[in-house]
């Protein structure tokens, strides 16, 4: 254990009652896990990036540590109490006394429920992404706005500055990490003109400010951020689209791009933040670059970042996908497992005609809509907000898949419309009609899905005629994603 011999009694204090004679360490913080509390201690240290060498800093930003992370985790953040010396030299927390040190009292939480371990044994399921999303979503929703003129692009190039020096420092090769700092540099000033607008429009917050997977963990079940960057207002107040950057990436990289890819698509489904895209090639490999030199200093393989880093900042001409067919069909189904396969990581925007209609009336994917959401006025709203966001998507250098019915022939040449220059592909899935009123049935019975179709709205579709069908017409009576792939030519990782 690593700490200044003036904090040495506190922190003997802290494992008295604890219990814990081996704290949770790193190169700021000790935490003591006990049986009924964890008790947080900042070390006096003092670095190019922070300064707690003064008990005052150390009480400041542990009261700044609980102001930021209580609102998202309430049952998790306690309260501030005092190291206090008696008269007679014994130390007690929160006793009478000259007050020696400060420390944050949380809750203690199993090892196994910080989100790296569910990662490592496989319990990271699509419904925990989901929610990981949307708890993100709901943190950058509820976030304090910078100024409307915030120069995004000067905080940028000091951070991409910052880590090159940093790259050098660590050993990474600097050949090579300058490199990558110019392809970043060059990708920084393409895309300022859409940094401005994004501050202009609101998308620059204060953030959580290192919103990797191990900054996540389960309460009472759900996923919950927590550990906000507290030391650095400069690092923490940036684009919502850097932020959720850090955590794709770092899902990519440990759990692959499926993971990475469904939690981009439900922040964007849960946000409508699709201008994000635009920035997000350069934010991935910035932050990629951040994870090689700190992997690279604490001795462990900071290269596979730095290969990341320099994949993310390479262009993959975009293309869109459009699957249509019947409620049940598996069309979500199939978009979700061809997404990560196309395109720029971490893989295509899936737009789907559902969730963009519950984002239309203001409500959670999975909460249920009354028939008149389903007035033909509101539909074409929303086809037309899906084409408009596959333009933008597309525009941005991103693949696309887009998820709808497309019954309608109008929707289906609009569909086609949308790709302008980019290849389009139209697929459209069928099955026994028995076998999409049995998946309509199951899935009504879980009610996890935007869809609110039931088996009076597939019997309705049904009796719709659709015209001539010039898109490619798979079976989707089993799974249709090998011959998807093939009218594709795509083999998992093929455009990764």
């Amino acid at each position: 254990m690593s700490l200044p011999a003036a904090q040495q009694p506190a922190a003997a204090l802290l494992a008295r009652l604890t219990g814990d004679a081996r704290p949770v360490e790193t190169h700021i913080s000790l935490v003591f896990v006990g049986a009924a509390d964890a008790f947080k201690l900042k070390k006096a240290v003092r670095y190019d990036f922070l300064d707690f060498s003064t008990l005052e800093a150390r009480a400041h930003f542990l009261r700044r540590e609980l102001e930021l992370n209580q609102p998202a985790a309430p049952e998790l953040y306690r309260e501030i109490l005092p190291v206090t010396r008696a008269p007679d030299g014994t130390l007690a927390l929160g006793g009478a006394g000259e007050v020696v040190e400060w420390v944050l009292r949380m809750a203690p939480l199993p090892a196994e429920d910080f989100l790296p371990a569910v990662a490592a044994r496989g319990a990271l399921d699509p419904a925990m992404l989901d929610e990981m999303a949307d708890a993100v979503a709901a943190l950058h929703e509820s976030a304090p706005r910078a100024a409307r003129d915030f120069d995004s692009r000067a905080r940028m190039e000091i951070v991409l500055a910052g880590n090159l020096r940093s790259c050098r420092g660590a050993g990474i090769d600097p050949a090579r990490a300058e490199a990558l700092a110019e392809t970043l540099g060059a990708l920084l000033a393409r895309i300022a003109p859409v940094l401005r607008a994004r501050a202009a429009e609101g998308r620059v917050r204060r953030c959580h400010g290192d919103l990797h997977l191990g900054n996540l963990v389960l309460l009472g079940g759900h996923p919950r951020p927590f550990d906000a960057l507290e030391f650095d207002e400069a690092l923490a107040i940036t684009d919502t689209g850097y932020d959720i950057a850090f955590l794709v990436m770092d899902l990519e990289l440990r759990c692959g791009r499926p993971a990475a890819n469904r939690v981009l698509n439900r922040y964007l489904a849960r946000s409508g933040d699709i201008t994000l895209l635009g920035p997000l090639p350069f934010w991935l490999g910035l932050r990629a670059m951040v994870r090689a030199h700190v992997e690279a200093r604490a001795g462990r393989d900071g290269l596979r970042y730095l290969a990341a880093a320099e994949g993310y900042a390479t262009p993959i001409a975009p293309r869109l996908v459009a699957i249509g067919g019947l409620q049940g069909t598996g069309k979500t189904w199939l978009a979700r497992a061809l997404a990560p396969l196309l395109g720029v990581a971490p893989g295509a925007v899936h737009l789907r005609s559902d969730e963009i209609r519950k984002r239309h009336f203001g409500v959670a994917p999975t909460a249920r809509l009354p028939a008149e959401a389903y007035a033909p006025e509101v539909s074409a709203a929303v086809h037309a907000t899906l084409f408009a966001q596959a333009a933008t998507a597309l525009a941005a250098g991103h693949s696309v898949v887009l998820d709808a019915v497309f019954l309608d022939p109008a929707m289906r040449a609009a569909a086609e419309a949308a790709a302008v220059a980019h290849p389009f592909q139209g697929i459209w899935l069928e099955a026994p009609a028995g076998v999409l009123e049995a998946r309509i049935a199951a899935r009504s019975a879980e009610g996890r899905d935007a869809s609110d179709a039931d088996l009076a709205v597939l019997a309705r579709a049904a009796q719709v005629d659709p015209g001539p069908i010039g898109w490619a017409r798979i079976d989707a009576a089993a799974d249709p994603s090998g011959a998807a792939r093939a009218l594709l030519a795509l083999n998992p990782g093929s455009e990764a």
